[in-house]
């Protein structure tokens, strides 16, 4: 990094302006701030900053269109793209045209002081820029829905791949948009306008699978009465979704291996190899890892496909972003001829509570029955609960219904359990340190998942000292997330 590099900065925040100039300034560098895109652009022309931070919304310019017109006068100028337009198509966008960086708002500041670094760092190295030209017509519908941070993390993963060819591993649990992640990759990447095949592994009868794949030749077996393609040959040139890698049986995972490592295959039955143009994307809600170890798994295929791995949060992860999938729910039910329904603000904090075991297609389907099957225009938290109790309205001494005793009913539950389970005579001692792990260990882990790691956040969670939480971790056998902290 250069010493005493400038930074131009563009915000029609006031506040925005103030906080970048002032981090970038205590970081070292000089900074020029601008409430518009006419200024930003004049010192661009003039020659003048090393690097620019640009936000997206400005008065006289879209900020998206500034990156494209640096690039193509100062090819080495390096653009951050900052956006409160927290969407997959904004992290796409700012990426085809040639940011070096995109930065949802809100950020970190320590975050945007490290890529200003790191964009100097690179200018100076001469590598080049990131993105393509500017593409026209992008589909408007938005394929992902969320803002969440965990969501903005993996806006900014795609956006990175999509002008590349790279397999990539998905994982996440059944429900997560796990297909619509890999329709995404395909849809904004460079084999769009060649064939997308999705495949799902765990519904193809295991004696089935290789001929499902690779195709078979007349003859091969009983039944082949003629030549038939596979899904390789279905989707040459484009992209072969492989749903549920985890479930693919020994001798196909061996062809699998041959096609990413030679990129050819033979069908089944054939004698010649078939070279093959084709990007893998799998998925799988299992721990492949866990597969290997039971020797259900080959290893060597699992680093083969795990070349960019993106694990998608469970919704329970992510509950400020279940408002928004509801409005993006009742469109679609609504543009299916469906009644028009709204959820109350009551109604939403109801759904954030509940665990979520389907992920966004239970909640996907909870809000198509909203939408069906009640003549109510405004969707309250009976209806909620009703729905969340397989029909049957809610106890009003259930726990959620008291909003906030339901931790001391399941413990009292399985207390009650646990007595009752000795007969009336005392259990061993040691009930209250039994009860105590049984209560700290999901509580830890389901913390240490919400702050994706950072033990230091999730000290501050819980409201303990951060050597107590690293003790707990240790003594509770609690696997470490790789993060932050």
């Amino acid at each position: 990094m250069s010493e005493n590099a400038t930074i131009l900065v563009a915000d029609d925040d006031d506040s925005i302006r103030v906080v970048v100039s002032q981090a970038l300034i205590r970081a070292g560098f000089d900074v020029r701030a601008t409430g518009n895109a006419a200024t930003l652009w004049r010192w661009v022309e003039d020659g003048d900053g090393d690097l620019v931070i640009n936000d997206v919304v400005m008065p006289d310019e879209n900020g998206l269109d500034l990156v494209p017109k640096i690039r193509h006068l100062r090819p080495n100028l390096r653009v951050v793209v900052m956006s409160a337009q927290n969407t997959l198509l904004t992290a796409v966008k700012a990426t085809e045209r040639g940011a070096f960086e995109y930065l949802p708002k809100p950020f970190d500041i320590n975050e945007l002081v490290s890529v200003v670094k790191r964009g100097l760092d690179v200018r100076h190295r001469g590598e080049g820029l990131i993105g393509g030209e500017p593409r026209t017509g992008l589909e408007e519908k938005l394929p992902l829905i969320g803002r969440s941070p965990a969501m903005q993390d993996i806006y900014r993963t795609l956006a990175r791949l999509m002008a590349t060819n790279l397999t990539v591993l998905i994982s996440g649990e059944s429900g997560t948009g796990k297909e619509l992640v890999a329709r995404a990759l395909h849809n904004y990447g460079k084999r769009k306008d060649r064939p997308f095949v999705a495949v799902n592994v765990a519904a193809i009868p295991r004696d089935l699978i290789e001929s499902e794949l690779f195709g078979h030749e007349k003859g091969a077996f009983t039944g082949a009465i003629s030549r038939s393609a596979g899904r390789f040959e279905q989707a040459e040139g484009g992209t072969l979704f492989l749903d549920e890698i985890g479930d693919m049986p020994a001798e196909a995972q061996t062809r699998l291996l041959r096609v990413l490592q030679e990129g050819e295959y033979s069908s089944v039955g054939g004698r010649t190899s078939i070279r093959t143009d084709v990007r893998i994307i799998a998925a799988t809600h299992h721990d492949l890892k866990r597969l290997i170890r039971r020797g259900l798994f080959r290893e060597d295929l699992y680093f083969r496909l795990n070349v960019v791995p993106i694990r998608l949060p469970p919704l329970r992860e992510r509950p400020e972003d279940i408002a928004e999938l509801v409005r993006h729910f009742l469109t679609l039910a609504a543009e299916k001829g469906l009644p028009w329904k709204v959820i109350d603000s009551d109604a939403i904090e109801r759904l954030k509570r509940h665990a979520w075991p389907g992920n966004v297609r239970e909640l996907e389907n909870l809000v198509q029955r909203f939408a069906a099957l009640y003549s109510e225009e405004v969707i309250g938290p009976e209806i909620v609960d009703i729905e969340l109790n397989d029909g049957q309205r809610a106890p009003a001494d259930a726990p959620e219904a008291r909003g906030g005793a339901g931790l001391s009913d399941t413990v009292e539950t399985y207390l009650k359990k646990y007595f009752s389970a000795h007969d009336g005579s005392l259990p061993a001692a040691g009930l209250y340190g039994r009860v105590l792990r049984e209560v700290e260990r999901p509580l830890i882990e389901m913390t240490m998942q919400a702050t994706r790691g950072n033990q230091v956040k999730a000290a501050d969670v819980l409201g303990v000292n951060r050597n107590t939480l690293r003790k707990k971790i240790r003594e509770l056998g609690i696997p470490v997330i790789k993060g932050t902290g």
